[in-house]
């Protein structure tokens, strides 16, 4: 299983990107009923757990971002999204995308986001 995250860039504070992940060679019905994660590591700290997006479509956020980020996915498409509004500079950080089968965890590269002040 491969996973190729995109969307990440440079914005100011306030500002809004969508991270995308696609997952390739998972067929569709495991990548369907597998939980779906985006976490988060920004320089010199550990990787956070930001959000989470399980089969039955129950979504859970880290108290830094409720309000302001939102997991979706296209299972047909085999995508992840994170729609990220209000961009703060505490958001900074590199984005992974997880999909969690049950039996396998499969991590992508991480993209890159930076919020300036």
């Amino acid at each position: 299983v491969q996973l190729q995250a995109s969307g990440g860039g440079s914005v100011q504070a306030g500002g809004s990107l969508q991270l995308s992940c696609a997952a390739s060679r998972i067929i569709t019905s495991e990548f369907t009923k597998s939980r779906k994660n985006w976490y988060r590591q920004a320089p010199g700290k550990q990787r956070e757990l930001v959000a989470t997006l399980t089969s039955d479509g129950s979504t859970n956020y880290q108290d830094s971002v409720k309000g302001r980020f939102a997991i979706s996915r296209d299972n047909a498409k085999k995508r992840v999204y994170l729609q990220m509004n209000s961009l703060e500079p505490e958001d900074t950080a590199t984005y992974y995308c997880n999909v969690d089968t049950g039996s396998w965890d499969y991590w992508g590269r991480g993209t890159l986001v930076t919020v300036s002040s």
